[in-house]
């Protein structure tokens, strides 16, 4: 087995790269993805919050796997069966400025109107609206694991999650019915074969830019929903991965990145490992 460290000679690539331009809805594959000050542009830039400005997610509402958001230049094109597609603009700062809570961050927000609200509304059957993040809205990375200036969008913590192909290997090794790695959202997907490596990784580059690893991401129920279909399938890959996987920070698969400065990464990059 080749154990990939710091110096090593071996080639590790991405192979994946994927962006979420509303919270939770379905992934969009791309060959390249520009990083801005946030993580990926686009990526998390929109989410939908509740008459309390509580943001909502697959975990109480798994359908949202099945809405289609594509980004344009100035909005979002939102897609689902049973409903007509809907063009959102991106909301300027004239429209009334609110602050929508995710986990404990108060984040600073702009409406996206009641066509919006509307249309999603019908869509999870629950009154809701959807918000965009404003360039000048500042939402900081927790200071346990971030430098001053770190930021993010709507994501649960971090700018990217980092998943590899071994580690997934090495689950579906173990599970009656192998899962796909979209089950885990990754932003960034590498083709390091060795189970688990990224775990002791610190910091990495990828093109130009750097990426410090700095934390372990922690699963929930959402990678029990199928992504095709947007309904649970029972307690695997999850059940499975707290037998091995269990750490007091909880059931532990990918790693959450931040970025030390802004640049251009596309599949087929290599992927050198600092520390």
């Amino acid at each position: 087995m080749k154990y990939f460290k710091a110096g090593s000679s071996a080639t590790v690539k991405v192979t994946e790269l994927a962006i979420y331009p509303i919270k939770s809805t379905r992934q969009i594959s791309v060959d390249e993805a520009q990083i801005v000050a946030t993580g990926f542009a686009h990526d998390r830039a929109w989410v939908l919050a509740d008459d309390n400005g509580r943001f909502i997610t697959q975990r109480h509402y798994p359908e949202l796997v099945n809405v289609l958001a594509m980004p344009k230049a100035n909005g979002i094109l939102l897609e689902s069966a049973g409903l007509p597609d809907l063009w959102v603009e991106q909301p300027d700062l004239k429209n009334n400025s609110c602050v929508v809570t995710v986990w404990k961050d108060e984040c600073d927000a702009l409406d996206a109107g009641d066509e919006a609200a509307h249309w999603f509304s019908q869509y999870l059957k629950v009154s809701c609206r959807l918000y965009y993040q404003p360039a000048n809205a500042v939402r900081s990375v927790d200071p346990r694991y971030a430098e001053v200036g770190d930021r993010t969008g709507f994501a649960d913590g971090f700018p990217f999650l980092l998943t590899t192909q071994g580690s997934l290997s090495d689950l579906n090794s173990r599970l009656e019915w192998p899962v796909s790695m979209k089950r885990f959202r990754p932003n960034i997907v590498v083709d390091c074969m060795e189970a688990f490596a990224e775990d002791r990784w610190k910091k990495i580059k990828i093109g130009d830019v750097v990426l410090r690893v700095v934390k372990p991401c922690s699963r929930c129920v959402m990678i029990t929903v199928d992504t095709e279909s947007g309904i649970k399938t029972g307690k695997d890959p999850l059940a499975t991965l707290a037998k091995y996987r269990l750490t007091e920070g909880g059931v532990i698969f990918g790693q959450n990145l931040i970025h030390d400065n802004q640049g251009l990464i596309r599949v087929g990059d290599e992927v050198t490992i600092l520390e």
